[in-house]
């Protein structure tokens, strides 16, 4: 995200704020959720559903800023993966659909393994790693998995936990999301 955001102070100042903006959004948000979540092991939905349309419309704004910043800036930044089938935007939106898809199936599969709220959540941090590209979403994805499998491993070592224990799993997806948002693109 660093990086996305220094190519886009470069060519296109108003999507760098839209981005920067979007970042301080989810990062309240993260805490927000992360402490309720640790707290009541819920996920409200009355954070999480006004998220998609902040996220949305900052991210999306910022893609429509970049793509009309004209021809000198998409010279000037190339965007080698410029979006599904051409189209940036798109990369947003399906980086959120996939991401609710994939928690859907696993809440489908082993409903007790996983809340519905991780599922909610799990669409508006796929449009914030869309925004970043599919490498990012995938490496969200696995960090939230591999953060959330190291603390139950520290648990259960510590005996502070058995295999039955429920943790909260919002604050690993958010965590996972933010190192993949630091990751260079």
């Amino acid at each position: 995200m660093i990086q996305r955001l220094r190519e886009l102070g470069e060519v296109a100042p108003l999507a760098f704020w839209l981005v920067l903006l979007a970042c301080a959004y989810f990062t309240a948000m993260a805490v927000r959720l992360t402490v309720i979540d640790v707290r009541y092991h819920r996920l409200p939905d009355r954070i999480v559903f006004p998220s998609y349309a902040v996220a949305g419309a900052l991210l999306l704004g910022a893609v429509a800023i970049h793509a009309g910043a004209g021809a000198a800036a998409a010279a000037a930044v190339p965007d080698a993966e410029a979006g599904l089938f051409g189209v940036p935007g798109l990369r947003v939106v399906a980086g959120g659909a996939a991401l609710w898809l994939f928690y859907f199936l696993l809440r489908a599969l082993y409903p007790p393994g996983m809340g519905f709220g991780d599922v909610k959540l799990a669409g508006v941090l796929g449009m914030y790693l869309g925004f970043l590209g599919w490498p990012h979403v995938l490496a969200g994805t696995f960090a939230a998995f591999l953060l959330g499998g190291l603390w139950s491993l520290g648990l259960l070592v510590s005996r502070r936990g058995t295999l039955k224990s429920s943790i909260p799993f919002g604050p690993f997806m958010l965590a996972g999301t933010a190192v993949a948002m630091l990751m260079p693109t």
